[in-house]
């Protein structure tokens, strides 16, 4: 059975449409007159089949020689040039299947490349993927990390700043210290140019004074130790501001990078309790200072008080010594 809608009759016609035009009726003609439709070999089956039908009407009385020669001649012809067409059309369709199963196998391995690559692709999609997600999970831990170092960054501001007004405050007292006892240096020199010209010129009222100086020093006094129990309560503030700090030194090393400014804001606050303690120390050594006035007002009162005691022997022994008054005269 012809294929491509083709049949014996059809190629008949176009054969026979062929002759009429006194063209030869080969392979390609016949195909070409059917519209480029039907197989070659099909083609030259029927019309193999045709000629053999052709040739018993032909009488053989009725054709001379030479005609029967040269019809044999083209039938020999005609077969030469269809088995040409029939090797060549084979040729042909063996180069087109030879090119087809190349491009079959090309196509075949580049769709195992594009089925290979989008394996590939698959999979790195997946990783990015997951490294996307490790991102984020990254990300907001950072995140949290940040928030949680700008919280301690607020804390300590807070503390630095307490820690300020806490050193204000030292210093403040501190300031007030110095003012009285600088007043009371002051008083205290006064003091003793009052009584030493009280005791030139009254010495009956120098026992008098002596207890005012006593009742002065034994205020001072109290002032001495309340200044001890400051300068103590100061040196415990100290340690307690030390005792921070390393602990806000231990804090400020584990955030290496991310807290420099905090850095910066301790190592301030450890010079200015580096000048608090030499302002303790200075302050020590004037509180020595003062132990050391008082230990010399002391000894000045047991001076006076020595001085009191031989003007006074000295007085008796003038009673003792004087005249007796003169009797009236009779």
């Amino acid at each position: 059975m012809a294929r491509g809608g083709i049949n014996k009759a059809v190629v008949q016609k176009a054969r026979n449409d062929l002759l009429a035009r006194g063209a030869h009726p080969s392979i390609d003609a016949v195909r070409i007159e059917l519209g480029n439709t039907g197989s070659k070999t099909t083609i030259h089956r029927y019309l193999k089949e045709l000629e053999a039908e052709s040739k018993p009407a032909l009488s053989e009385d009725r054709l001379s020689g030479p005609l029967t020669n040269l019809m044999g001649q083209l039938l020999d012809q005609l077969k030469q040039e269809a088995q040409q067409s029939v090797a060549e059309a084979h040729e042909t369709l063996q180069r087109e299947r030879s090119a087809v199963q190349q491009q079959s196998a090309v196509l075949e391995g580049r769709m195992r490349e594009l089925e290979s690559q989008s394996s590939s692709l698959a999979l790195q999609l997946q990783t990015a993927q997951d490294l996307i997600h490790q991102e984020q999970l990254q990300r907001q831990a950072v995140e949290i990390d940040n928030a949680r170092m700008v919280q301690s960054l607020r804390d300590l501001e807070v503390r630095v700043k307490e820690r300020d007004e806490r050193i204000q405050s030292l210093e403040d007292m501190h300031q007030h210290a110095r003012n009285g006892m600088e007043h009371y240096r002051q008083a205290s020199k006064e003091q003793r140019e009052q009584e030493q010209r009280r005791h030139e010129t009254q010495a009956t009222q120098l026992q008098a004074e002596i207890r005012q100086l006593q009742q002065t020093l034994m205020v001072k006094q109290d002032e001495l130790t309340q200044l001890n129990r400051d300068n103590a309560r100061l040196v415990t503030e100290a340690r307690q501001h030390l005792k921070d700090q390393h602990a806000l030194e231990q804090l400020l090393t584990q955030r290496d990078k991310a807290l420099e400014s905090a850095h910066t804001s301790l190592a301030s606050v450890k010079r200015t309790n580096e000048t608090l303690d030499r302002q303790c120390q200075a302050l020590q050594g004037e509180v020595t200072q003062l132990d050391e006035a008082y230990t010399a007002q002391t000894q000045r009162a047991q001076n006076l008080q020595e001085q009191l005691a031989e003007a006074a022997g000295q007085l008796k022994a003038l009673k003792d010594v004087s005249p007796p008054a003169p009797e009236p005269a009779p």
